[in-house]
């Protein structure tokens, strides 16, 4: 049986004290909300930006999170400057938008989150996050090699929209907020795996390049 907006934020809360504020859309209504926290302003920005699937930043409350991930059904944004972060998960019946204070980890709340939706659903289980998230990366790991393929080999066309994203990628490297900013703040949060994640990357992109 599903519960009531307010008890599954108190629940979610629970889980995790580092959400300290939360609200909960339905359509375009945001039907419950704790007391500390408005974004009514905020909303059709936060949710046009969601479905578009591609900002890479996303304003709240007048700060400026950048996002980490931003899928169909979730999204993780943090704030580069340490003023917190913003996770959501969303299915076809609502939406669940949360604020982590700075001490906050914002991935690992990400499952909490969407569980706290699922509670929420009148319709049966949400899906698998773990699933979609095996998904995706199969998703991206193919257009990867697509995308290098057609490089090397010099086709006579490239997609369009391939370029596109490749461009976005090359402006959001450079960007002082966009990969420079989390490889910085990940340096010094002194974050072990995503460190040790990024130096197998570079090797990695060293290799394909030849450098």
């Amino acid at each position: 049986m599903p519960v009531d907006p307010a008890t599954a934020v108190y629940n979610l809360m629970q889980s995790d004290p580092n959400i300290i504020a939360a609200t909960v859309i339905k359509g375009k209504e945001i039907i419950y909300t704790t007391d500390n926290w408005d974004i009514s302003g905020d909303v059709d920005r936060i949710v046009s930006s969601w479905m578009g699937q591609n900002a890479q930043f996303v304003m709240v409350s007048g700060v400026k999170y950048s996002v980490l991930q931003m899928e169909t059904e979730r999204l993780v944004a943090i704030s580069l400057k340490g003023e917190g972060s913003i996770c959501a998960a969303k299915d076809e019946e609502h939406k669940l938008i949360c604020y982590l204070q700075p001490d906050g980890d914002a991935r690992g709340a990400a499952m909490d989150v969407q569980r706290a939706l699922g509670t929420m659903s009148t319709t049966g289980p949400y899906m698998d996050a773990n699933a979609q998230i095996g998904q995706k990366a199969s998703q991206m790991g193919g257009a990867s090699t697509t995308g290098g393929t057609t490089a090397v080999g010099g086709g006579p066309s490239i997609d369009p929209q391939l370029q596109g994203e490749i461009k976005a990628f090359l402006d959001w490297i450079k960007d002082s907020e966009g990969l420079a900013g989390y490889v910085s703040y990940y340096l010094q949060q002194n974050n072990a795996q995503i460190i040790s994640d990024l130096s197998k990357i570079y090797s990695e992109l060293r290799q394909i390049f030849g450098v």
